[in-house]
């Protein structure tokens, strides 16, 4: 019996160290919406070569993320499609400072499935419903809203737009053709299985369109946190990211 009970012992002993090493090697990610299958591939890409690291990722408006780390939610490294969400974090001290850095780059375009002659902002006017991501909580959103008011066509456009949780979500009431178009990144519009790209809104009517990567104060403490992070301003991450048409540096 006591020999019985000690291989018991050791055997669960084995199962809890086996356990809290799969729990340590966990890596929590909150990223935009927009970088779901470029995250998506580097993670895979990542588990292939480092087989004892797990992830969670989680996706959505890079406000809204940043408000869920605010509130406690788990995250060991954030990516925001603005600087304005990792300044927020910044300023209440919940990212690493010496982490923070520019991940990748992107551009705003009109994309819908309607028939109408439209090519450049001004054109907009001439449509029904246009969905752009809420811009309180979504930076393409906010990037939309001020092409849209530099372009001189807000009063215009006024009860014609619609706010969508994501810039996903705008993307897919265009799809569905519940509105005449949506403007979304050109990563977005690219992997449209019914939208195109009608047209690029001119850079110079939003502020540069910035992904700024970095840890969290916690997940600065983790070792495999940081050698992720380490791969993911590698040359192979780089690759994926121009895959998937974004820019890097």
């Amino acid at each position: 019996m006591p020999i019985f009970s000690k291989a018991v012992t050791l055997a669960l002993c084995a199962i809890l160290f086996v356990t809290s090493q799969a729990y340590a090697g966990e890596i929590a990610i909150t990223a935009a919406a927009s970088l779901r299958e470029v995250m998506n591939e580097l993670t895979a890409q990542y588990r292939a070569k480092t087989p004892g690291v797990a992830f969670r990722k989680n996706y959505g408006g890079s406000g809204t993320l940043a408000k869920q780390i605010e509130n406690g939610a788990p995250a060991d490294l954030f990516i925001s499609a603005s600087t304005e969400w990792m300044d927020y974090l910044q300023q209440r001290k919940l990212v690493d400072p010496a982490t923070v850095g520019a991940f990748a780059g992107n551009v705003l375009v009109f994309a819908g499935t309607t028939g109408a002659k439209v090519a450049r902002m001004q054109d907009l006017p001439t449509l029904s419903r246009i969905a752009i991501g809420s811009p309180k909580s979504v930076p393409a959103g906010e990037y939309a809203l001020e092409a849209i008011n530099k372009s001189g066509i807000g009063k215009q456009l006024g009860k014609k737009l619609v706010m969508a949780r994501d810039v996903r979500e705008a993307l897919m009431y265009a799809e569905r053709g519940e509105v005449d178009g949506a403007l979304v990144y050109r990563t977005d519009a690219l992997m449209a299985r019914q939208a195109r790209i009608l047209f690029m809104v001119p850079r110079a009517l939003h502020a540069p369109i910035s992904y700024p990567i970095a840890l969290t104060t916690s997940g600065a403490k983790k070792g495999e946190v940081r050698a992720f992070l380490l791969f993911l301003k590698s040359q192979q991450a780089k690759s994926v990211l121009t895959k998937y048409g974004f820019s890097v540096n």
